[in-house]
């Protein structure tokens, strides 16, 4: 149990490290290559603060654990939308202008209802995997072209700013990308084998230390992102990379799950207890964020409170569920 958690805590610090390295040296890369930088914004920055998740829910399926990259994919969605968004609010209340967003929510709650469609029947075959990684592929290509016609959004300004910040030079740019790739790569290594250790040790599911654990930790880097870029003023981007991110678990961490390691039997928790709650967040997100009429898509302090406490006691009620278990064992 103790060098298990030492490996879960090493794999965490390496993995944002690694995550920050990784996204760096890409964007950096992009920029070289002269990309716009609303486009490296979305699909080379969103892509990046994702990876973790990505990498880890590969991790765990090639070693025979599908039920923790469910949980990884489900709760950093849980994480990113309660804890995330919802503790940044309550500090630093967000307004949304970018008409990029206001496309992304309706977008991000269809994607939430199909992967429900390809659960309801407890399975998730190689098929359906694939067809989540074309929609990953077709989001990518859909960022694209809104990166390219979106020019003047008011999102991009923000990403000039971030951009010049984090700039460098071409070879140190490539290294990082590299080096970020492998380390990324290593400590997912390191976080799943330590996951599935205490997992078997406490006598509790894969997919709760997936939902708990393995998603707080690798929700870590959309966390940092998203305070630098309210602290900044900068509120279309800390929503962003939370929708962005959001779409992309669902679709890519799911899809690669499934390809890899196709599951005929689904934990029923997940369509009963988690996808209600992924749901529920994301409606509430959408809701908030769209705005309707003549209200302004915001996220305000009282709002922000709100999915605060549907996160904290939403992890209550794992972390009682780990308990019961563990003591009954």
């Amino acid at each position: 149990m103790i060098l298990a958690s030492l490996a879960i805590i090493a794999g965490f610090l390496l993995l944002m490290w690694s995550a920050d390295r990784f996204v760096d040296g890409a964007a950096a890369t992009a920029k070289h290559a002269g990309m716009p930088p609303l486009l490296i914004g979305m699909v080379i920055v969103g892509f990046g603060t994702s990876a973790p998740e990505m990498v880890v829910s590969a991790m765990a399926a090639l070693d025979g654990s599908p039920g923790l990259a469910l949980g990884n994919a489900y709760g950093s969605n849980i994480a990113n939308t309660g804890l995330i968004l919802g503790a940044t609010a309550l500090f630093i209340p967000l307004t949304v202008n970018s008409k990029i967003i206001h496309k992304e929510l309706p977008l991000l709650l269809i994607i939430t209802c199909l992967t429900a469609a390809f659960f309801w029947n407890g399975t998730l075959s190689r098929a359906e995997g694939l067809i989540l990684l074309a929609g990953f592929f077709g989001v990518i290509g859909w960022s694209i072209y809104s990166a390219i016609k979106g020019k003047g959004d008011l999102i991009e300004s923000g990403m000039q700013d971030n951009l010049e910040e984090h700039d460098m030079p071409l070879g140190k740019a490539i290294f990082w990308v590299i080096a970020g790739l492998i380390l990324l790569i290593i400590s997912s290594r390191m976080l799943v084998w330590g996951a599935v250790t205490i997992a078997h040790q406490l006598g509790v599911s894969d997919l709760i230390i997936g939902l708990t654990i393995v998603a707080l930790g690798t929700s870590l880097p959309e966390l940092a992102a998203t305070l630098v870029a309210a602290k900044k003023g900068q509120h279309d981007i800390a929503i962003g990379n939370v929708v962005g991110s959001n779409m992309f678990n669902l679709l890519a961490v799911v899809g690669i799950a499934g390809t890899i390691a196709p599951m005929p039997d689904v934990p029923h928790e997940l369509i009963t207890r988690d996808w209600p709650m992924v749901m529920g967040l994301t409606i509430a997100l959408f809701v908030f964020g769209y705005g309707f009429g003549k209200r302004q898509g915001r996220i305000n302090r009282f709002e922000g409170g709100a999915l605060l406490t549907a996160y904290v006691a939403y992890t209550a009620y794992l972390i009682y569920e780990i308990t019961s278990t563990a003591v009954a064992t």
